[in-house]
């Protein structure tokens, strides 16, 4: 239900960037790692998508989800706010080492992660508590 969505906050002027990784991409370094024979015990990869997403677009890609289901999520618009103290304005991993040494190569998108995740959201939306009779 429409009444049910609140727009979100988004510190700063939703430019910032990160690399968002879906968790089928973390299980499958995981086991990639886990499997391999000749990899040093302090081997350390950065596991993520290698792509960046503006916070901006991680909204319109909620947004479009929802609005599929809930077609008044298409009015929502994102409160801006201070950027917040400390806060690293665009972050990527590099995921060259984790390609090159245990051929790592991410399959979800956060698109796609979003979509799938999406009907999990909607169905646990936040209700309005029943006002006592």
């Amino acid at each position: 239900r429409a009444a049910d969505l609140r727009a979100p906050t988004v510190h700063g002027d939703g430019e910032t960037t990160r690399d968002f990784c879906h968790i089928d991409n973390a299980v499958q370094a995981n086991l990639l790692a886990a499997c391999v024979d000749a990899e040093p015990d302090d081997a350390v990869y950065n596991v993520a998508h290698g792509e960046r997403t503006s916070l901006n677009q991680l909204f319109a890609m909620l947004q479009e989800g929802l609005a599929e289901v809930v077609p008044d999520a298409a009015l929502l618009r994102p409160s801006y706010g201070p950027f917040r103290a400390g806060d690293v304005r665009h972050s990527q991993a590099d995921i060259g080492k984790i390609r090159r040494h245990l051929g790592y190569e991410p399959t979800v998108t956060v698109a796609e992660g979003l979509r799938e995740a999406l009907p999990w959201y909607v169905q646990n939306l936040p209700r309005e508590a029943p006002v006592p009779a």
